[in-house]
């Protein structure tokens, strides 16, 4: 069986423990925080207590995507040792990360026209997209082939849930994801709107809760509903600087479902600079995305 590796990048939200655990390469977006440019490198370089402190104090950071040139330079190195390489990115309704693969892949067959390189657009975001490739790279360690992975990643991409909330509607708004009004009156009343991403890998808000104590029930009611197996699946629970929450939510899935086992993760710089302070997340197996 041909060698190859698995290649995905920080919007996955995985930690750097977790990454080297399943063997897999990681590459970062690019966040700009308060005038200086950092690569999302799991907390590492920017700390995330700092980075959510911050967003708390109104600081509005920005993101980029990224280019060609660092992901031709990374299926090159692996390109030149023999090895295939299947690279599991971002969702493309989301960022234009997946398409600067796309032209890297391109440049990269010019000059080695053999080179085994399959990308894979997740459709997916943060815990979503991270649970993809925790699951595929724990395949990979069991001795999966290559061609056997990918048609494993490509069937299950449509059966991943993502529930979430967020605490700060003025993020949503700032990505024009709600509008103004609703984001004044939600902040008013403490709503919290519960959104998913369906199969074309976009945000959707599906429903409403008032407080966080009711949006946490509503996303364990959301996987009671959808999820399946759950005495075989690993949960990934997300957040944004509020641990205390992703503890208890963890907690009470291992309380409800006798699921195989729970991964609670940071929400990384990039996804963050979106969702702001306070987003809890959950992911996990149905029969389909929707709710």
């Amino acid at each position: 069986m041909k060698d190859y590796v698995i290649i995905t990048d920080s919007p996955s939200d995985l930690s750097a423990d977790l990454l080297n655990e399943i063997e897999v390469t990681s590459l970062g977006l690019v966040c700009l925080f308060k005038g200086k440019e950092y690569v999302d490198d799991g907390g590492i370089t920017l700390k995330y207590k700092d980075f959510y402190d911050g967003i708390r104090n109104l600081e509005q950071p920005t993101t980029g995507q990224i280019n060609s040139y660092r992901f031709a330079e990374e299926f090159t190195k692996h390109v030149k040792e023999g090895k295939g390489i299947i690279y599991i990115g971002f969702s493309s309704a989301l960022s234009g990360t997946f398409n600067s693969s796309v032209m890297a892949k391109n440049e990269v067959l010019e000059e080695y026209p053999d080179a085994d390189i399959t990308l894979i657009d997740s459709k997916a975001a943060s815990g979503g997209e991270g649970l993809l490739v925790y699951l595929a790279a724990k395949k990979r360690q069991e001795g999966c082939s290559k061609e056997d992975l990918v048609s494993w990643i490509e069937a299950t991409i449509p059966k991943v849930n993502h529930f979430f909330f967020v605490d700060d509607l003025n993020h949503l708004k700032r990505g024009g994801r709600i509008s103004s009004t609703t984001a004044v009156v939600g902040g008013i009343l403490n709503i919290k709107p519960i959104m998913y991403i369906n199969d074309a890998g976009s945000l959707v808000p599906f429903a409403k809760a008032k407080g966080r104590k009711k949006a946490t029930a509503h996303l364990l009611d959301d996987m009671k509903k959808n999820i399946v197996n759950p005495e075989e699946q690993t949960i990934m629970v997300t957040h944004s600087d509020c641990p205390e929450d992703a503890e208890a939510l963890a907690k009470s899935i291992k309380e409800i479902f006798n699921v195989k086992k729970v991964i609670i993760n940071y929400i990384g710089t990039v996804i963050g600079s979106h969702t702001g302070a306070g987003t809890l997340a959950l992911f996990f197996l149905g029969e389909h995305r929707e709710p």
